[in-house]
């Protein structure tokens, strides 16, 4: 078995549902997949011995994982009073109206279309509740309305699909770009070596101890890969499909659909700096 610590990120173990850190308590979508890991992290958070909480990604359109969200706060005295999204995919917010319903709070998004409410959320936005302070992080890439969120009072972000507790994410290409994606982990690493960020609380896989680590990680990653994906092309690998075939060999064939994205979004950056 590897050592967790010798992992990118230093994964924490398996994942599950509980207190994560002082102020971030996890509550795990039933929704597991090869795209989703073990489900999707919905995160309740909260400022020490305040009665109310933001709720973080309410994840799929599921009742009995809603009510749970609902029930975990009220077991720990919080009424939740505001709902904030990630990003806009089904997995985590499709369960956003129905969140709010049962709440009868606000949802929040960086994309109007998500919002219920007279409020979105803006880059460099600092998000109070019940003294829990939130700082709103633009990191499209992954998609274009992706968002993290620093939680300093924990030292910690939380990453939805930018960063994942296992494995790396997808560039959602048309919607994500891979020039957007790595400015978002620059941004992420300058969080890491320049505010003390050190805990990454992820939308899906366990939570990581290492955020410096985990994004150089995915810095090298997407450098190697992009790396591979020139080499393709210049051995007549020209479309997607068959860079696909090629580069992601050792991959889950299950995963190449997703992966194609990628792949797409690499070689528009590839063409766009003139390197093929």
């Amino acid at each position: 078995m590897t050592d967790a610590a010798a992992l990118p990120g230093q994964p924490r173990g398996a994942v599950s549902s509980g207190p994560a850190t002082v102020r971030a308590v996890n509550v795990l979508a039933p929704n597991p997949s090869p795209m989703t890991l073990d489900g999707t992290n919905t995160w309740i958070l909260s400022e020490p011995g305040s009665d109310v909480a933001a709720v973080v990604d309410p994840g799929p359109l599921d009742e009995t994982h809603l009510r749970r969200v609902v029930e975990t706060a009220e077991r720990l005295g919080k009424r939740i009073t505001t709902t904030l999204l990630t990003h806009g995919h089904w997995d985590h917010a499709q369960g956003a109206g129905r969140f709010a319903e049962l709440t009868r709070s606000p949802v929040r998004a960086l994309d109007p279309a998500l919002r219920l409410g007279d409020e979105g959320l803006a880059p460099g936005e600092v998000i109070e509740v019940g003294g829990l302070e939130l700082r709103v992080v633009p990191t499209p890439g992954h998609t274009a309305d992706s968002l993290c969120f620093h939680l300093p009072g924990d030292r910690a972000v939380l990453t939805g699909d930018t960063v994942l507790g296992r494995g790396t994410t997808v560039v959602e290409h048309p919607d994500g770009r891979l020039g957007d994606y790595l400015d978002s982990l620059r941004r992420l690493r300058s969080l890491a070596v320049d505010d003390g960020v050190h805990t990454v609380l992820p939308g899906h896989g366990p939570v990581l101890e290492d955020a410096q680590g985990a994004v150089e990680f995915y810095l090298a990653h997407r450098a190697n890969r992009l790396a591979q994906v020139e080499t393709a092309v210049e051995n007549g690998f020209t479309t997607p499909t068959a860079v696909v075939e090629h580069v992601y060999a050792d991959v889950d064939r299950s995963l190449w659909p997703a992966a194609e994205l990628s792949v797409r979004a690499q070689l528009e950056y590839l063409r766009e700096h003139g390197l093929i």
